[in-house]
């Protein structure tokens, strides 16, 4: 039987498809041009909503974990603004898609996108697992967690690369348990991106809020063990 969704090499990227439906066009990561370089020039740079959320305004150059890496894009935004990022992501079609954007933008003509590049730092790795194994010394800043939200069954199109998220890698079920491991593992806060009225983590009310007009970012304090 075929898979439905394939990762196909074009010559110039990996793409994955869609093969019960080509005309929907392929998923790919792309830090050199598209969404990410329009970001990148009108984001809004430390003013934008992460920035605050990762407390950008009081730690300088933190290192963050981004903990559920998707396609990168957050990621790319923070080593923009100057931080080190970790990037984790399990799920091996991911991972495949992210490393083979990364080893594009390094590889680009243009300097800065590779200075931003090479401040990514791509595993293929469990988040839990990941965090787990890491010493103190070795605890990052903040860790920013993005988990996948069930999908609105409602909604009459929901955005391509989502679908292909959702058909992908599923709902997050563990996103609880690993809201509190990221708790314990880093030195000042969890940054959690959540759709602007969904429920908060584990029902846990968050230290404070930075609120979007279509997502909000939960910000929870390290816990000190």
């Amino acid at each position: 039987m075929q898979t439905r969704y394939q990762l196909q090499h074009n010559g110039e990227r990996l793409e994955l498809h869609d093969s019960t439906d080509p005309k929907i066009g392929p998923v790919y990561v792309d830090f050199v041009s598209g969404k990410a370089r329009h970001r990148l020039q009108f984001g809004g740079g430390k003013g934008q909503a992460i920035a605050k959320a990762v407390g950008l305004h009081k730690i300088k150059q933190p290192r963050i974990v981004d903990a559920t890496a998707g396609l990168g894009r957050e990621a790319f935004v923070l080593a923009s603004l100057g931080c080190e990022v970790t990037l984790l992501e399990r799920s091996p079609i991911l991972h495949a898609l992210l490393a083979d954007g990364l080893q594009r933008a390094l590889h680009c003509e243009d300097v800065d996108l590779r200075n931003i590049a090479s401040r990514m730092q791509l595993h293929h790795a469990d988040a839990q697992v990941w965090l787990h194994s890491l010493s103190a010394a070795a605890y990052p800043d903040v860790v920013y967690l993005d988990p996948m939200f069930p999908e609105r069954r409602k909604s009459a199109q929901i955005q391509k690369e989502m679908r292909f998220l959702h058909a992908i890698v599923g709902e997050d079920p563990d996103a609880n348990d690993l809201l509190s491991i990221a708790r314990q593992r880093c030195h000042k806060r969890v940054t959690v991106k959540r759709p602007r009225l969904a429920p908060a983590l584990a029902d846990y009310a968050p230290a404070f809020v930075i609120q979007g007009k279509v997502v909000r970012y939960d910000v929870y304090l390290a816990l000190k063990t």
